[in-house]
């Protein structure tokens, strides 16, 4: 029988590991372990979309901006056109990636220095679009998130059908593309010749924060009525009109295709570029200086005051209610200030102290509770010209007591508000319009009701 194959002593005998081998097989289980994280880090550097804050120190560096905001890829936050970039003054750029190492060239060319506010936009606007629920009875988190046209017309539905008597759809009109332009009717009592106020939300599209607002104030009449002091009084004296979204084609549209769009989708037939500022689309001094007639910037006037249907549908509404409507707000973002008439000229409202005493008082009262700054004044004295806007428009009509609300940040996130700062935003306005509400019918009603102590 021949002997065993010497196996034993063949297998006893390994060569120790090199460490050499051992730490590149773990460097390449780490990698291979790990990435997907590391494409995701390298494709985030190329392409994140970015938030520049700049400050031109001359008129040089003012030229520059004003060449970058127009021939190049970018979205102009702040200000809202490149005639208002001037010395000495921040301006907030939205540089998406495909732009950003083109526009950090140039600037850096020119000595322009600039600071980067939010270096991950593209992560932001995707926390803003994720949703859980879209039923309102999910609970108080649903009105601390953003929520798709589609979600806030099933709202709309859903709270008219809750609330049978207190709540009432109205069909304002239609927008430019068809899309329903609703009202809520929020009545609580059937007093003969009783006063109302009217809020409208979203007239511009990337403004998410403002219809957030819209449905926070709704669902919080409906709560705190009998509860709470002010509004209780409020809903007592006032029935309420609220349109969530004046601009319905143009906030689809930020949901779909461009979160950084600010115009309706109207088509036009001199050019290829889309979209009417609604705000600049209404009959106060339409079209001067403030405006554009330039279909292809942020402030398109439109062809004529109230060419655009959902301005001409708001205006309508509004002069046929003209002797029930005592207080009109329109609610946006951002930049915190409290804007009463007039912003299409310098020139003093008739009543321009009861204002100037109305937005002081709101903007105290926020600074008191909730620590936050906010400017107020006369629209043109305050920022700049902005004509044909539904605030100076509602004022002429005769509706005296006319506010626009521009909530919140400073800059910090802009247009891109994340979903957890939304219930400190809407607290503030509310508490706004509280103050303002209870001081126009001290002004204008004998009450039906006890009026609350300032």
């Amino acid at each position: 029988m021949p002997p065993c194959p010497q196996q034993s002593q063949q297998t006893s005998v390994r060569s120790s590991p090199d460490p050499d081998t051992i730490m590149a097989t773990l460097l390449i289980f780490f990698v291979f372990m790990n990435l997907d994280v590391l494409l995701r880090m390298g494709h985030c550097t190329e392409t994140r979309d970015q938030i520049l804050s700049i400050t031109p120190k001359t008129q040089e560096h003012v030229d520059i901006l004003r060449n970058i905001s127009t021939q190049y890829e970018t979205a102009l936050w702040q200000p809202v056109s490149p005639q208002y970039i001037k010395e000495e003054t921040q301006v907030h750029l939205f540089v998406p990636a495909n732009s950003s190492e083109t526009v950090k060239d140039l600037l850096q060319r020119h000595a322009v220095t600039h600071e980067v506010l939010l270096a991950n936009a593209n992560e932001l606007i995707e926390m803003q679009t994720r949703n859980d629920s879209t039923d309102p009875r999910s609970g108080s988190t649903f009105y601390e998130r953003y929520h798709s046209l589609e979600d806030i017309y099933y709202w709309i539905n859903r709270t008219a059908h809750d609330n049978p008597n207190r709540v009432k759809i109205i069909l304002v009109g239609s927008s430019y593309e068809k899309r329903p332009l609703y009202a809520l009717k929020l009545s609580f009592n059937n007093r003969t010749n009783k006063k109302a106020m009217w809020i409208d939300c979203g007239i511009h599209a990337r403004e998410w924060v403002s219809p957030a607002f819209c449905l926070w104030f709704v669902h919080y009449s409906l709560s705190f009525y009998n509860i709470n002091q002010d509004i209780t009084h409020i809903l007592d004296n006032m029935d309420v009109y609220v349109l969530p979204v004046l601009n319905p084609d143009g906030y689809k549209y930020t949901w779909t295709s461009n979160r950084m769009w600010r115009k309706n989708r109207s088509i036009s037939k001199t050019t290829s570029c889309i979209g009417v500022d609604l705000n600049r689309n209404f009959d106060a001094n339409w079209c001067t200086e403030g405006a554009s007639h330039d279909p292809c910037t942020e402030i398109y006037c439109g062809t004529f005051p109230e060419s655009e249907p959902e301005s001409q549908a708001v205006a309508n509404f509004l002069r046929s209610h003209k002797d029930t409507v005592q207080l009109y707000l329109t609610i946006h973002s951002y930049s915190q200030m409290l804007l009463f008439p007039y912003s299409c000229t310098l020139e003093e409202a008739e009543n321009h102290r009861d204002l100037l005493e109305m937005a002081q008082e709101a903007a105290q009262k926020i600074r008191r509770y909730y620590r936050n700054i906010y400017r107020y004044g006369a629209g043109a004295k305050t920022i700049y010209f902005a004509p044909g806007g539904s605030d100076d428009w509602a004022y002429n009509l005769g509706i005296k007591y006319s506010f626009t609300f521009e909530l919140q940040d400073r800059g910090r996130y802009g247009f891109l508000l994340p979903p957890s700062h939304i219930s400190g935003a809407c607290n503030e306005a509310l508490l706004a319009v509280k103050t303002i509400a209870l001081k126009v019918i001290q002004k204008t009603q004998a009450p039906t009701s006890p009026s609350p102590t300032f």
